[in-house]
């Protein structure tokens, strides 16, 4: 394995791309200079010829996750292709979401990070919203992007356990005291299909809202 990993010149692309395995298998916490180089069967000094640290690796890998987002043609009516390019994002970061931590931190922020950013503002200012709105409409997508990717990638257990889980707490929950939140609960421990969308239910609420905005201005 490590001589065949030897026959391929080293490469920063190739580094990044062996930092990103690890990090999807562990976490950032997984990613190291020895660890890559082991990954990639070379003598971890040598990693150095083509990236300057582990600083400039996490900024290169958090770039890379950001290729994967589909940023939605320019020309396209602003609501599809905006809700299209935030979904994508969303699905990304949960592939990989140990980088939406990370999204905005590191010394750089650049390449196809600052291509999706654009791409996001401009769908908003070619839709005709003003550069007040497009400022906050930019914020307010971001953070139910990154807030809910975060908020999913904290459960550590799937959806068959979540459902389980559910149906045992309601066991000993004082139902008579909080109805409400009773049938909440009960709703996870129904089939979880039923459930699916909630990113894109939310998705929907803030363009709609963003829309009225716009057209009551």
């Amino acid at each position: 394995m490590a001589k065949q990993a030897q026959r391929t010149p080293l490469s920063k692309d190739r580094v990044l791309h062996a930092a990103m395995k690890l990090a999807d298998e562990g976490g950032i916490k997984a990613v190291s200079m020895r660890k890559i180089a082991q990954e990639l069967g070379v003598e971890a000094m040598s990693l150095y010829n083509h990236v300057a640290g582990k600083d400039e690796i996490v900024d290169g890998i958090v770039d890379l996750v950001a290729t994967e987002i589909d940023i939605a043609p320019d020309g396209a009516d602003w609501k599809p292709a905006m809700r299209r390019r935030v979904i994508s994002a969303h699905e990304v970061l949960l592939r990989h979401p140990w980088a939406a931590n990370l999204w905005m931190s590191g010394e750089t922020v650049a390449g196809a990070r600052l291509r999706y950013a654009d791409a996001v503002l401009r769908g908003f200012r070619e839709a005709g919203f003003s550069e007040e709105l497009t400022y906050h409409a930019f914020h307010v997508i971001q953070s139910h992007i990154m807030g809910f990717t975060m908020y999913v990638a904290s459960f550590d257990f799937d959806v068959e356990e979540l459902e389980r889980l559910a149906a045992d707490f309601l066991e000993t929950f004082p139902v008579d005291e909080y109805p409400d939140l009773a049938l909440h609960i009960r709703q996870h421990s129904e089939p979880g299909d039923e459930h699916e969308g909630t990113f894109e239910f939310g998705l929907d609420l803030v363009l709609d809202g963003l829309e009225r905005l716009r057209d009551a201005a």
